[in-house]
């Protein structure tokens, strides 16, 4: 049958796929609209299959919080260029992505892409967009984070997220510190809340290193252990945010600020993730 061009700017409208493409899928289809949607979708996953070597490493952070401050999820969905990581399509999909995620408070990366968002999976509306765009789209990190209170922080280029959980401060205003405490996060990218949360992996390798770097200055094998401990300290001060100095003022520790700000008043836990 003959596909006008009426007919191919229908498809466009309802898939936001090219032009060449929307023709190709309604030519192949016979002119069935539904069935040209299809071949656009399975497009789409052959694109995704074609591109599984590509690396994802543009795109955006969003980022979905409760009224109440006390529940929030993050999300980065990575695509492969700078161009696209604008796309306003790009950046919706994003948003609804997170949004749907919050309402159902899904809390892993499987049940993310398991999840059903209109009449499709997460999986399946990444597939579409990858079909429409021609370049490997994927979840490169998702939490869900719960707590007393919540401060979240998206930079300005939208490529790091920060989410912060803080417990105790007999319901003190965080708006001020919650909004310093992300930007320290999101600036020192420290590995843990405090020293008790560095695994034993990387207080073995930082022992090792520090033994080593004193080991090669000619410090004596028998002060190497006292001189690695105390690199171990500096690599807590420097890298654990309770016991990092404030970027804003280094006369305080973030703990210190905590405390300054309401008595007992701490971080539980924070999420941190980026884009490149």
């Amino acid at each position: 049958m003959s596909i006008t061009a009426a007919d191919v700017n229908k498809l466009r409208q309802m898939t936001g796929a090219g032009m060449m493409d929307c023709k190709k899928a309604l030519t192949e289809s016979n002119g069935d609209f539904e069935a040209a949607v299809d071949i656009l979708r399975k497009k789409g996953q052959k694109v995704s299959a074609s591109r599984a070597d590509r690396e994802t490493t543009e795109g955006a952070v969003f980022i979905k919080t409760s009224d109440d401050t006390s529940v929030s999820a993050i999300l980065a969905l990575g695509c492969e260029t700078d161009f696209v990581g604008k796309n306003e399509d790009f950046r919706n999909l994003g948003n609804t992505i997170v949004a749907a995620a919050f309402d159902a408070k899904v809390d892993s990366n499987e049940t993310l892409l398991a999840l059903i968002v209109g009449d499709r999976s997460v999986a399946e509306h990444l597939s579409d967009m990858m079909g429409k765009i021609g370049e490997r789209i994927d979840v490169i990190a998702y939490h869900l984070v719960q707590s007393e209170k919540i401060a979240t922080y998206i930079h300005s280029n939208a490529k790091v997220g920060v989410v912060v959980a803080f417990a105790g401060g007999n319901g003190a205003d965080l708006s001020e510190v919650g909004k310093d405490v992300a930007l320290q996060i999101a600036s020192m990218k420290p590995v843990a809340v405090d020293k008790d949360g560095v695994d034993a992996e990387t207080i073995k390798r930082e022992i090792e290193i520090g033994m080593e770097q004193a080991r090669n200055d000619g410090k004596p094998e028998a002060m190497l252990d006292k001189i690695a401990q105390g690199k171990l300290n500096k690599f807590y001060q420097d890298s654990t945010l309770l016991n990092q100095q404030f970027v804003k003022d280094g006369s305080l520790t973030i703990r210190q600020l905590l405390e300054k700000t309401a008595k007992g008043l701490t971080v539980t836990s924070f999420k941190r993730i980026s884009i490149g």
